[in-house]
């Protein structure tokens, strides 16, 4: 790598080298490392070898949990990862084989990830054009790869310019809290007056609330676990369907407590994840950006072994209103399910988009609109249980438009096109005003809808198919996953072009 000296230094500051990275992210003694012997080199008047600067990219291919992957990684002992290090073919590489090879594929990046640096101007003797002859093919199977293969990337360290586009290019990435990524360090920006550290700029609180990164973990040995578990769920490749595994957990099991989990009292709030870890095979649940759009949860989960995409609403976040964040996070999530051939299930309790001048400022309303396409646009089959409100354009994206899906509702529905509070005074504003008693004419008016609005009077109209005992949701679900499981299909390369 970059010397004794190098290594030992990456080691006094606790992080791992590229080698190791790769030893604990694979199965044991699988890595078949490709390039082993590049770099840079000095030969002297006789073409005997002086010197060699090894590649500051190290990749091949190797195992995880017995299925062959692509990992990619920056040897940041070596220039600091940057372009004037790098023999440019084997990051290019890497990603060919695993697009032409149908392999996931896993970057382990630190530093610029082969991007450029200021030196790069002396040791090339020209400034590099971005994108210039050639270059372009790099940054084409960047993103390109997003259709065709699972990508993860893992931020281990300062990860800048290139390398945080590779990791921001992913469809699961995961930062270490000692990391930092950046599109430009701080010795950069203090030039805009803005004076930070690393993790004052980009560190982990920042990246995973803005959603560039989707996960935080305290060590290295965290994130190749999340990595690992992330692929399990999929397939290698859009070509296959994602893969079924053994389940002992009983798919009829019932928990009567779901029928008393949420409040009688709308104003009230409740845990969703408890009812998730309810329902789903016994310890399945895998939650994805769990700090960004934080009113909707999102993860993988599996029901009688068979995977799915999970959403559902958080009441403890604007009590599961749909917020600009939270509809990109719909966007994101809903295309990689259709991208894979992954069901989705939804545990819905969306009283809206969220309303104000803030919300107005965020464009939500275009968001939401984003979500609703990308929503009516899959193909996948899709399950929604109405845990509680179901109101407005957002409550509309409960399952797509314009073909069958599956839903069910808890007794506690309650739905409509916008909620009373606030719906009342506009509607009724004249009987109001002209009662001897206003708030007993409110009042009174408020309890007549609500019971017009029951859930059973929308069954009985047949405008929701079923009014179910919440413990027998579990059931349910199993049985639409297996139903689901007969209509998958492989996909075909280009068919769902899946952006970061």
């Amino acid at each position: 790598m970059g010397g004794a000296d190098k290594v030992k230094r990456q080691r006094d500051q606790g992080r791992l080298t590229v080698r190791e990275r790769i030893d604990k992210a694979l199965d044991a003694k699988t890595f078949h490392e490709v390039g082993a012997i590049s770099g840079i080199a000095e030969y002297d008047g006789k073409g005997e070898l002086k010197q060699l600067t090894p590649a500051n990219c190290v990749f091949g291919r190797g195992k995880i949990d017995g299925r062959p992957v692509v990992i990619v990684g920056d040897d940041f002992t070596v220039r600091g990862g940057s372009a004037d290090a790098s023999i440019s073919a084997k990051p290019l590489m890497a990603e060919e084989m695993a697009h032409d090879f149908r392999l996931p594929i896993i970057r382990v990046i630190e530093g610029s990830g082969g991007g450029g640096s200021v030196k790069t101007i002396e040791t090339k003797g020209a400034a590099n054009l971005p994108g210039g002859v050639g270059g372009t093919r790099w940054y084409w199977y960047t993103t390109a790869n997003l259709a065709r293969v699972p990508v993860v990337g893992l931020g281990l360290g300062s990860v800048a310019g290139l390398g945080a586009a590779r990791l921001a290019a992913s469809h699961y990435s995961v930062m270490t809290k000692q990391s930092a990524m950046f599109v430009a360090g701080p010795p950069v920006v203090a030039r805009l007056g803005q004076d930070l550290d690393k993790q004052g700029l980009g560190g982990w609180q920042i990246q995973t609330k803005a959603g560039g990164v989707d996960h935080a973990v305290d060590t290295e040995e965290e994130a190749f676990a999340c990595a690992r578990r992330f692929l399990s769920y999929l397939p290698s490749s859009v070509f296959e369907l994602p893969p079924v595994t053994p389940s002992d957990d009983d798919p009829q099991r019932e928990n009567e407590k779901l029928g008393t989990i949420v409040p009688r009292s709308r104003k009230q709030i409740y845990k969703m994840r408890p009812i998730i870890e309810s329902v789903v095979d016994k310890g399945s649940f895998f939650e994805m950006s769990p700090n960004f759009g934080r009113s909707i949860i999102a993860g993988f989960a599996r029901f009688g072994g068979k995977p799915v995409l999970l959403l559902a609403s958080d009441p403890y976040h604007y009590g599961g209103s749909w917020t600009a964040e939270a509809c990109q996070k719909v966007v994101r999530y809903v295309d990689m399910a259709e991208t894979f051939h992954l069901p989705v299930v939804y545990l819905m309790d969306c009283p809206g988009f969220m309303i104000g001048l803030e919300a107005e400022k965020a464009a939500t309303i275009r968001h939401g609109v984003r979500a609703m396409a990308a929503v009516n646009q899959s193909t996948i089959p899709w399950c929604t249980i109405i845990i509680r409100n179901a109101f407005g354009v957002a409550g509309v994206v409960h399952q797509p438009a314009n073909r069958f899906s599956m839903r069910y509702a808890w007794p506690s529905g309650y739905w409509g096109s916008l909620p009373l509070e606030g719906g009342i005074e506009a509607a009724y504003r004249a009987d109001i005003d002209a009662a001897d008693d206003p708030k007993a004419k409110m009042a009174e008016i408020e309890d007549r809808l609500n019971k017009l609005r029951s859930p059973f009077r929308s069954a009985e109209k047949f405008w929701v198919e079923e009014i179910i005992d919440p413990g027998k949701t579990r059931s349910l679900i199993c049985e639409f996953t297996e139903l689901a499981q007969k209509v998958l299909t492989p996909g075909v390369a280009g068919s769902m072009r899946m952006r970061p």
